[in-house]
């Protein structure tokens, strides 16, 4: 199940103007593999992971999430700057 806390659903619609919808569409439009946040301040426990996809209607979505107990947790998402991108090209595919 897809959860998202009223905090970062807020974050999401005001600052990222990101819906659900658009992070449901991007898990489904999704072909590259799950990467692992390693850097230090965002490590956690299970593992902090993201991917980079588009939605339903082309918008490409930076989607950061924790898997736990069946449960994908989204931390954040929104539009990938040009390093995020050709980081997620390179070790994605």
């Amino acid at each position: 199940m897809l959860k998202i806390s009223r905090n970062i659903a807020e974050k999401l619609r005001d600052k990222h103007q990101v819906e659900k919808r658009e992070i449901l569409e991007s898990f489904a439009n999704r072909d590259g593999a799950f990467l692992e946040d390693n850097r230090e301040e965002h490590k956690s426990d299970p593992p902090t992971q993201w991917f980079i996809a588009e939605t339903d209607y082309g918008r490409k979505l930076k989607v950061v999430f924790i898997a736990k107990g069946g449960d994908i947790i989204i931390r954040t998402a929104y539009a990938p700057n040009t390093t995020e991108l050709a980081i997620y090209k390179k070790y994605a595919y």
